[in-house]
């Protein structure tokens, strides 16, 4: 590592902006290791939650630390008591360090942690991926194997981890026909991994035409559907007037809800992981008569996330195929002014040789 003292970092006003800022490099302590940041994505969250205006609380509460919870990079630096990772490790970061001792935490759901004072998710608590060095804890590093650019690696940390926890809750295999509403990232992820996993068939529906067109593009989806009234009919009659075994939102929508119970066949299952937003629907017919189950996932747990990269090697897929657009940190206003348009795929923020 160079001499070098300072580094630059963004955060998040609350304006539709971003600032750039100069900060000390951290020198980690006891169980934590820096980490030179080689790719930071955005995240949905981000422009909702923070980048228009700063309306969380609790977990969802930023507080002013450098923005990004999706950081993937190599290790630098190691401080005293580290046991597992060493200097020149790749790494993904679970974005969120909980106190470890909860029972949220010892099952490995540091996302769920339950102690106030211990609990402080990278880029809403504490600092973040939008930095050329970021500071973590060493239980919250997993391993980012040679075959994953760091770019897979920052999905990983949350949208890949986030889909893949509430498809594990479904459960989709080749018997399956998926529906996914929203195809935004999250969507487009969902759709990656239904096909990974077996499905016989996807269905997406959005109401930006770029995303559609972009599902259509990477062949995740088999067939697409602009949002609307219709939407049921036009998967029925896609999936033979049954319907989809398997179902997952992630718009957040009140509608796109209402199309994933109703499209859903009967015995289906569906997932919200979309946050925010209302759900209205009729419990008997839409829900009970048909035997349905609706599912709500947030986030994932660092065991499942080790799981998922595992798997994704075995499946030789890429979350960086969903990425349409690079920039780099100097010009990260102009990657979260994009990734608020809706007008593209992952938006990442992107060092060193992820810089393309």
């Amino acid at each position: 590592m160079s001499e070098k003292k300072t580094m630059m970092g963004a955060i998040l006003p609350g304006n539709s902006t971003v600032e750039l800022k100069e900060y000390p490099i951290p020198v980690p302590g006891h169980g934590e290791v820096l980490v030179k940041t080689k790719s930071s994505t955005i995240c949905g969250s981000d422009i909702r939650a923070i980048y228009r205006e700063h309306l969380g609380k609790g977990p969802e509460g930023y507080q002013g630390v450098i923005a990004g919870h999706e950081p993937s990079g190599q290790i630098v630096k190691c401080g005293p008591g580290t046991r597992r990772f060493k200097d020149g490790d790749r790494v993904v970061i679970y974005h969120i360090s909980g106190c470890g001792v909860c029972n949220d935490c010892r099952r490995g759901y540091m996302i769920s942690c339950t102690n106030d004072t211990y609990r402080r998710a990278y880029g809403w608590q504490r600092d973040g991926g939008m930095a050329e060095y970021i500071l973590a804890e060493e239980k919250d590093l997993v391993a980012l194997p040679d075959s994953l650019t760091y770019t897979d690696g920052a999905q990983i940390a949350c949208g890949f981890g986030t889909v893949y926890e509430g498809i594990e809750k479904i459960g989709i295999s080749g018997n399956d026909n998926v529906l996914v509403t929203g195809l935004g990232p999250v969507g487009l992820a969902a759709l990656m991994l239904a096909r990974a996993m077996g499905a016989s068939s996807t269905i997406g529906v959005d109401v930006i035409p770029e995303r559609l067109k972009l599902a259509k593009d990477l062949g995740l989806a088999d067939s697409v559907l602009e949002a609307g009234p219709d939407n049921v009919n036009q998967v029925r009659d896609l999936t033979g007037g049954m319907g989809c075994e398997r179902s997952i939102d992630c718009s957040a929508n009140d509608k796109a809800r209402l199309t994933c119970i109703q499209a859903a066949r009967k015995w289906g299952k569906i997932c919200f992981i979309g946050e925010g937003g209302t759900s209205s629907f009729q419990p008997s017919p839409d829900i009970i008569h048909d035997q349905k189950t609706i599912y709500g996932s947030w986030v994932t747990s660092i065991w499942r996330m080790e799981e998922l990269v595992e798997r994704i090697v075995r499946w030789d897929i890429h979350p960086e195929d969903l990425v349409t657009h690079r920039f780099t940190l100097d010009n990260a206003a102009d990657a979260y002014t994009l990734m608020e348009s809706g007008k593209c795929g992952k938006v990442a923020v992107v060092f060193d040789e992820e810089v393309k």
